[in-house]
């Protein structure tokens, strides 16, 4: 898969019947107790810069995030949960050296789409999908479903380090086999105040 960016310059396919744009991290949400965040989708051409560099494109977020903020990243797992090969994890992803968060959310995987080797460091939980899906050099394609707009709530301003009402943006995505088939289905938050500048670093 190309490291550059793909924009996205048509509509983003909508998900399945019935499923939410917040899947899986609406589960989570449920299995708390608490009320999901507020959030709307929005056309990709709406959301304002950088997150419209770090969200509009059908590459994978870890490597997009790696390049800008120029640092690996690793998971911090909130929760997880598991239905026979359907592995699910609430995560923030975090910078190598400064444990600085720039990404919060929510994946559902399909353990029977990966090898046993691939398999392994996923359930390790420190290596994002992402970067084992380059590195193994696993062929799949991204396919945002929608991009989407949240009102911060305590749990996320918690897990991304925020303070006060945030406005944050994010993606409904889908990572796809060579037959089409969700190998994973993932909720991509990016934090308001940690972005600016990042790249510059």
């Amino acid at each position: 898969m190309s490291e550059k960016a793909r924009v996205v310059t048509s509509a983003p396919a909508a998900p399945a019947p019935g499923v939410s744009l917040a899947y899986p991290l609406d589960e989570f949400y449920a299995d708390s107790g608490q009320p999901l965040l507020p959030f709307s989708a929005v056309d990709g051409a709406a959301v304002p810069e950088p997150y419209r560099t770090l969200l509009v494109h059908q590459n994978d977020m870890t490597p997009t995030l790696e390049r800008f903020y120029r640092r690996s990243l690793h998971l911090r797992v909130l929760g997880r949960r598991r239905k026979s090969d359907f592995y699910f994890r609430e995560v923030v992803l975090l910078l190598d050296g400064t444990g600085q968060p720039v990404e919060f959310g929510a994946i559902k995987i399909d353990l029977s789409l990966f090898a046993t080797a691939a398999r392994e460091e996923i359930l390790r939980e420190h290596t994002p999908l992402g970067r084992i899906l380059r590195e193994r050099r696993i062929p799949h394609s991204s396919h945002p479903r929608a991009f989407l707009r949240f009102a911060s709530d305590h749990f996320t301003n918690s897990a991304l380090n925020l303070t006060g009402a945030q406005m944050l943006f994010g993606r409904r995505n889908s990572i796809l086999d060579p037959d089409n088939r969700p190998m994973a289905e993932i909720v991509e938050i990016l934090p308001a105040a940690k972005i600016s500048g990042g790249g510059q670093k």
